[in-house]
């Protein structure tokens, strides 16, 4: 609600008049770029949508129909959130991504309330193999296997960084670049729910990293993109990038990054609507026991409602596509984040239609910790020199996570 004071000539009293503004009066957003990063593609092809694998062991591939180019498609491998298993809720991206070019693959990696997230990094990764297999002979799709993108939202995020740190060990085509997007579901232990993070140590000291996150619930987020990039420690500061899309109510309708504002759904990429080949006759599932973590909590819940009615907007076609496809763009052409970083572009989010500036992007370099001091060995260490009360062994610290 805005005041307005009303200054009536005959009379020197003041009037104040309460009221809404309407929508219809309000200042619209930016639209998407018709060309270029974020940009809305080629709007007359046909977008292929196909199901790999099995009824349980699925991948969605999207590609535009019609021969690949010669050096193949770049391939953008979109990792959804706990829950978000159905490519619908990315649609917009998805289509995007399609029809600028790219071969997107979508891995199911969890079955709804019979999946862990402890096996979501082995399920994504025989996923991942089978289908690079199936599409590497297919003149129409051809993955390009030396221009890959990984894309992670929430629980997606630790798991692409598992999969580019062990790509070369399971015979995956290493990622170019990892751009995690609101970053959460990281295990704090083995016994706690998420998926845990394997030595990001083994990520190539090539790739490029770009970690977003929002500032609305952005505590979890911002301390799982630190810990992901921190622990990257191959890769030097100077290939890797935090990035805070900002919330603006200027106009309407308000842009608001929340943790499901990455996703955007289109009803054509209904995962429910293609076609997964069958299960094999003589096919037995493996044994199944519950556990809670197979459940979504109550949040968890909350959450995927939110995404699975997420409309794309200007903070997707600016904020998320845009940023992405400039990331993708340098990581592929060997450029480092610094470039991309004093690049104007990158975080510029245009204009409201009345000409307000839309509030930049936020970019920084994050600054990595100092090595820790080596510890030189005591001729006689004190026998409780590392213990707590008691001759316990103090606990070490644990770091939050996110979601």
């Amino acid at each position: 609600m805005r005041f307005y004071t009303v200054f009536r000539p005959a009379t020197a009293g003041l009037v104040l008049l309460a009221g809404l503004v309407s929508p219809a009066f309000a200042a619209a957003p930016p639209t998407q770029p018709a060309e270029g990063p974020g940009g809305v593609g080629d709007k007359t092809a046909t977008v292929v949508k196909r199901g790999l694998g099995t009824a349980t062991s699925s991948t969605y591939a999207f590609y535009k129909s019609g021969p690949a180019p010669a050096e193949g498609r770049p391939v953008a491998v979109l990792l959804h959130a706990w829950g978000a298993t159905n490519p619908r809720a990315y649609g917009g991206w998805i289509d995007h991504l399609a029809r600028n070019g790219w071969l997107v693959l979508y891995p199911r990696f969890q079955e709804l309330n019979r999946s862990r997230p402890s096996e979501a990094t082995a399920k994504a990764t025989g996923l991942l193999k089978s289908a690079f297999d199936t599409l590497a002979a297919d003149a129409d799709a051809k993955p390009d296997t030396k221009r890959v993108a990984l894309i992670g939202h929430l629980a997606g995020a630790p798991l692409a960084a598992n999969l580019a740190a062990s790509a070369q060990a399971d015979g995956l085509p290493a990622p170019k670049l990892i751009y995690t997007v609101m970053p959460g579901g990281i295990a704090r232990d083995a016994k706690s729910r998420g998926i845990a993070l394997n030595d990001l140590a083994a990520i190539p000291a090539d790739t490029l990293m770009v970690a977003v996150i929002g500032d609305k619930d952005a505590r979890a987020a911002d301390v799982a993109s630190r810990r992901i990039l921190r622990d990257a420690s191959a890769v030097g500061s100077d290939r890797k990038l935090l990035v805070r899309a900002l919330s603006d109510d200027h106009g309407f309708p308000a842009m608001t990054a929340t943790l499901s504002s990455p996703a955007g759904i289109d009803a054509a990429y209904d995962g429910t609507a293609i076609t997964v080949p069958p299960e094999p006759k003589d096919f037995k599932p493996p044994p199944f026991k519950w556990s809670p973590d197979v459940t979504l909590t109550g949040e968890q819940s909350t959450l995927v409602q939110q995404i699975n009615n997420a409309r794309a907007d200007a903070l997707d076609y600016l904020a998320y596509w845009r940023t992405f496809d400039m990331a993708a763009a340098a990581a592929f052409a060997g450029k480092d984040a610094a470039k991309l970083k004093a690049d104007p572009g990158f975080s510029d989010m245009q204009r409201w239609a009345d000409g307000w500036p839309v509030k930049r992007l936020g970019v920084e370099i994050p600054k990595l910790p100092a090595p820790a001091p080596v510890a030189t060995p005591a001729a006689a260490p004190a026998p409780t020199a590392a213990r707590g009360p008691a001759g316990r062994r103090a606990p070490s610290p644990r770091a939050a996570d996110g979601r």
